[in-house]
C-alpha cells in the first residue's frame, strides 16, 4: 500500500495503487506526474468516504460535485478546481475501461472555466542583459559559471522544459547540425534546434568545465552539479532564478520564463504557429495560442506609450 493510501478503505486503497501502476507503466508518466494524479484521487476518495463511499465503484456525479464545491468553498483556485475536475474523469474514465466500474461518474463532470493569465516574459533587451551577464561571470573562473552560461543559452534558445533539459546526455547534442535530442511529455523524442550563441557555450562546457566536474562515476548527463552527478530539475530552477535576479530590473522567473520568453520572441520574429508548437512539443495548438495574446498584449503596451493618439 502506497502512502497515498494511508486512511483510506481497502477498495479505494486497492484501486489507487493499481491506478498508480497504470500511469507509471502503461500511460509512461513521470514519477512526478503520476503522484500529482495519485494525490487528486486519494483526496477525492478522502472526501467521498466521509459521505459513506467506501468503494470507488460506488462514485456517482453527487459525490464528484460535493467535492469540487467543498474545494470552493475552502477558497481553492478556478485552476486547482479544475484540474481537480480532470484529474477525476481521467480516474473514473480508468475505472469503467478497466471494470472496475459499471458506470462512469465523471463523464458528466464539468470543469470550472479558469481564467488564463499571461505569463512574464523578458523583453529582448532583458535576456540580453542576463546572458551578458552571465557570460561576464566567466572572468571569475568559476567552473560552474559555464555550465550556468550553457543552461540559460539552451532554455532561451530551444524553449525546452526543465525537465527536458535536466534529462539530456551528452550525446544528446549533435553539433554538426546544431539540433538537440528532447524526450518530452509520455517520453514522445522531437529535435530542437539551437543557435551559435547556443552551441558556443554548450561546446566549451563539454569541452572543458564539465571534464574537470565529471568523475569515474558521474552519469553521462549533459548538465552535471558540483559533485559530479546528474544536476536535478530543482537546481535548473535555483540557477536560473539567481542569474535572472542578478539583473537589476528584470521580474523574476524561472526556466519556463525563459520557454515563455523563448515562444514569445519566436512569435515576434515571425515564426509560424505550427513551428512554434513542434519546438515546444505541444500536443495542442490551444495550448501554444496564448503566446499569440502574450504577443497582441506586448503590441497594445507599446502602441498606449508610443501612440499620441492612443
Amino acid at each position: 500500500m502506497s502512502e497515498t493510501s494511508e486512511g483510506l478503505s481497502e477498495p479505494w486503497a486497492r484501486a489507487l495503487d493499481a491506478y498508480a501502476v497504470h500511469l507509471a507503466a502503461e500511460r509512461d508518466l513521470s514519477e512526478h506526474t503520476v503522484r500529482a494524479y495519485v494525490t487528486d484521487v486519494s483526496q477525492l476518495a478522502e472526501h467521498v468516504q466521509r459521505l459513506g463511499i467506501l468503494d470507488p465503484a460506488d462514485l456517482h456525479i453527487r459525490a464528484l460535485r460535493s467535492y469540487l464545491a467543498n474545494l470552493q468553498t475552502r477558497g481553492k483556485a478556478r485552476t486547482t478546481l479544475a484540474r481537480r475536475a480532470t484529474s477525476a474523469r481521467i480516474f473514473t474514465a480508468w475505472m469503467v475501461r478497466t471494470h472496475r466500474c459499471a458506470h462512469d461518474a465523471g463523464a458528466l463532470l464539468v470543469s470550472p472555466k479558469t481564467q488564463r493569465e499571461l505569463p512574464p516574459v523578458l523583453r529582448l533587451e532583458e535576456i540580453r542583459a542576463v546572458l551578458d551577464a552571465a557570460t561576464a561571470s566567466l572572468d571569475d573562473g568559476s567552473l560552474l559559471a559555464a555550465r550556468d552560461v550553457a543552461i540559460l543559452e539552451l532554455l532561451y534558445a530551444t524553449g525546452i522544459r526543465v525537465g527536458e533539459l535536466s534529462g539530456l546526455d551528452v550525446d544528446d547534442v549533435d553539433f554538426e547540425r546544431n539540433v538537440v535530442r528532447v524526450f518530452g511529455k509520455g517520453r514522445k523524442e522531437r529535435m530542437v534546434p539551437f543557435g551559435h550563441p547556443a552551441a558556443k557555450a554548450l561546446s566549451s562546457w563539454m569541452r572543458h568545465e564539465r571534464r574537470e566536474i565529471a568523475r569515474e562515476t558521474s552519469p553521462p548527463a549533459l548538465f552535471l552539479g558540483a559533485r559530479g552527478g546528474r544536476l536535478d530539475q530543482r537546481a535548473v530552477r535555483r540557477v536560473v532564478h539567481e542569474r535572472i535576479a542578478a539583473v537589476e530590473g528584470t521580474p523574476d522567473m524561472g526556466p519556463h520564463g525563459l520557454r515563455h520568453t523563448a515562444a514569445t520572441h519566436l512569435l515576434e520574429g515571425g515564426a509560424d504557429l505550427r513551428s512554434v508548437q513542434e519546438l515546444l512539443g505541444h500536443a495542442s495548438m490551444a495550448t501554444t495560442q496564448i503566446y499569440t495574446h502574450i504577443s497582441t498584449e506586448r503590441l497594445r503596451s507599446a502602441y498606449k506609450l508610443a501612440h499620441p493618439r492612443a
